[in-house]
């Protein structure tokens, strides 16, 4: 028996998308490099979303036996909209994976986690051989933390000791990240709480330090993982 239910057959992108033809080109080149078999790890973000579509399509067109394995739980009932199986790290691990970043240095470096589903993201790209970073060319940066601040997921009753460690650290600022459509602060995936903190200065081994905070469940640092940037450029080129 199926549940008589519209909700998921209505859900939209809730923004609007931004350079969506630049987007919609990267999308594709995603979506050309699916095989036969392939599990998926699917991060978050607009582009992302506009991906979803094409594997779907692919799907259909050529009755591929693809599985994602989705970061969120928007990204979960997008995949149930459009059809596309899902599975667990308790099952597969992931052939590669694709995902969005807020940040890309010169070193391939992110910062990621506006969307709070940093943790599962980081999962997946650790867990996955190779991992494609979709962005804007608006998100190079010749120096992490240039645009914006580094997500810190923190366990709620960890708060005053964390951020009293990331001041020690060097941290210029920490906030307490606000929810936009409820009251109070964002809850993450996890149940967690989120900081946004600035840095002067982030250097390779912040990633490392930050996480080694007890009460830090994780941050929105990616240093040194096996990525590859594919840059949807403003210009339409």
């Amino acid at each position: 028996m199926n549940w008589q239910s519209d909700i998921i057959k209505n859900l939209d992108w809730a923004a609007t998308i931004s350079n969506r033809a630049g987007k919609q080109k990267v999308a594709d080149q995603i979506v050309s490099k699916i095989k036969d078999g392939d599990v998926l790890g699917v991060g978050s973000g607009s582009t992302v979303f506009l991906t979803l579509f094409a594997i779907a399509e692919r799907i259909k067109a050529e009755k591929l036996n693809i599985k994602a394995i989705p970061t969120s739980i928007e990204i979960s009932l997008f995949c149930e909209k459009l059809g596309i199986p899902q599975t667990s790290l308790y099952e597969h691990k992931p052939d590669w994976c694709f995902d969005g970043a807020d940040e890309v240095d010169p070193n391939k470096s992110l910062i990621k986690g506006r969307g709070g589903a940093l943790f599962k993201e980081k999962l997946l790209i650790s867990s996955s051989p190779i991992s494609y970073i979709i962005v804007d060319d608006s998100k190079i940066v010749d120096k992490l933390g240039t645009k914006f601040p580094i997500p810190v997921e923190v366990f709620p009753q960890a708060l005053l000791h964390v951020e009293k460690e990331l001041l020690l650290l060097g941290a210029t600022d920490i906030q307490l990240r606000p929810a936009g459509g409820k009251d109070g602060p964002v809850i993450t995936e996890n149940n967690n709480l989120l900081f946004d903190v600035h840095f002067k200065d982030i250097d390779l081994d912040m990633e490392r330090k930050i996480k080694g905070i007890t009460g830090v469940i994780e941050s929105g640092l990616f240093i040194n993982y096996n990525v590859e940037i594919l840059v949807a450029s403003n210009n339409g080129e």
